[in-house]
């Protein structure tokens, strides 16, 4: 039991670096509006609910005219797909 416990404690730390690994795979085949809005929400996501995090940064980059309005919504799905990669 004691060996188990320890191969789990082991193993955690990779399947961390794996889902990151995904998750930065995903994001470079990102349009660059969805990518704006995955690097901006990235910092955020282990801390917050994932779609209010996403939700906030898209309304900020389109408020402020660094992303397309009317592609937001798309753009901030696409990044969405991203972000659940790299939840830890």
């Amino acid at each position: 039991m004691r060996s188990l416990i320890v191969i789990a404690l082991v193993m955690l730390p990779t399947t961390t670096f794996a889902d990151q690994k995904q998750a930065a795979t995903c994001a470079a085949g990102l349009p660059k509006d969805a990518r704006l809005i995955y690097d901006a929400s990235a910092p955020e996501v282990a801390s917050k609910d994932l779609r209010a995090v996403v939700e906030d940064k898209t309304r900020a980059l389109a408020v402020a005219g660094t992303i397309g309005k009317l592609s937001a919504r798309s753009n901030a799905e696409a990044a969405g797909k991203c972000l659940v990669l790299a939840r830890p």
